[in-house]
């Protein structure tokens, strides 16, 4: 159970200070629907960039958002804080989206999210015909898709990391159940494909940002669930990924590896970029013990009906071994209304 976050009487009057302007009650407005870069908020504003730069320094001094690097793209995104969500959160809530100028500023929104969606598809499209390959070797996403949410349950919680996001598929499909989501990838086209699909989806609750899976910039001790969805095997250290992976869970935290079986498609490494031709059990197991996982669960999905040869997918449920302190079952916290 989380107690609402208490805030000093100063930091309360800098805050409303910050936010007490149009323009920059506008940009929170914004960011609450995804993350943007300065030039996509000059756009919407139809500001210029030195002013629409200026009050995103007083907002971050403010602690209200929060900036990140992607390449030569700077991206602002509403704080992490609890305080600082609620805050924002309980002022939109009550600005009426009617507003002419609200209601302009998310005309032009929209208008940014689409030339996002329409790079994207160009991305995917030259992508897709190598993606449906490897996926008509394998049981369809449905299926272990459904076992991943039964596997996770359906009690919400905090946070939820996605190493190797991709698609942002699995950011959308655990939506429902966390407060915050954030999706990690190395590659930046695969980031715009992710944001697309997120603000296609309407999932406003989750963020992607550039990033190494060995490094992952996520503070440790901070996740509820960590997914690791066909992500291992385009690496060449998947057991030092594991551990880092390890380090993001909080005490009683989950960790969702799905991946290939040991398998002799060697097309895949070398057209597909596939390092690891799978992962046996055995494998799986030690590299989750070493980094103080308990494996509590693990399934196959076999392709049995397919008469020519194809992979196995592996599912591996683990938890952290640590238990929290006020939570006798071991399940995530809940947060009350």
């Amino acid at each position: 159970m989380l107690s609402r976050a208490s805030v000093a009487l100063d930091a309360m009057v800098d805050t409303l200070k910050a936010a007490a302007e149009s323009s920059r009650l506008r940009i929170l407005t914004l960011l609450s629907r995804g993350d943007l870069t300065v030039s996509d908020v000059t756009e919407v504003l139809n500001q210029s960039q030195p002013r629409v730069s200026r009050h995103l320094k007083l907002l971050l001094d403010a602690q209200l958002i929060d900036r990140y690097q992607e390449g030569s793209w700077a991206y602002f995104r509403l704080s992490d804080s609890e305080a600082a969500r609620e805050f924002i959160g309980g002022v939109i809530a009550r600005i009426d989206l009617a507003d002419p100028v609200i209601s302009r500023d998310l005309e032009r929104l929209s208008a940014v999210k689409k030339r996002r969606e329409k790079r994207a598809a160009e991305y995917f499209s030259a992508n897709a015909a190598s993606w449906d390959r490897i996926r008509s070797l394998h049981v369809p996403d449905q299926a272990v898709e459904a076992a991943m949410l039964k596997l996770v349950g359906e009690t919400p919680f905090q946070s939820m990391v996605d190493l190797g996001t991709g698609t942002g598929r699995l950011l959308e499909l655990f939506a429902p159940l966390y407060r915050r989501g954030v999706g990690i990838d190395l590659s930046r086209e695969m980031l715009s494909v992710a944001r697309a699909n997120l603000d296609s989806a309407g999932v406003t609750n989750a963020q992607v940002r550039q990033g190494d899976l060995y490094a992952p910039p996520v503070e440790r001790d901070s996740a509820d669930l960590v997914t690791m969805h066909q992500v291992l095997h385009y690496l060449d250290d998947p057991a030092l990924a594991v551990a880092e992976a390890a380090r993001l869970l909080r005490p009683a935290g989950r960790l969702l590896i799905v991946d290939f079986a040991p398998h002799g498609l060697e097309f895949l490494r070398e057209e597909h970029a596939h390092v690891k031709l799978g992962f046996s059990d055995r494998q799986i197991e030690e590299w989750l013990s070493d980094a103080g996982l308990e494996l509590v669960e693990k399934r196959d999905f076999d392709r049995r009906a397919a008469a020519a040869p194809g992979l196995t997918v592996k599912l591996w449920f683990s938890r952290d071994r640590r238990l929290l302190i006020a939570d006798t079952d071991n399940t995530p916290p809940t947060e009350t209304a």
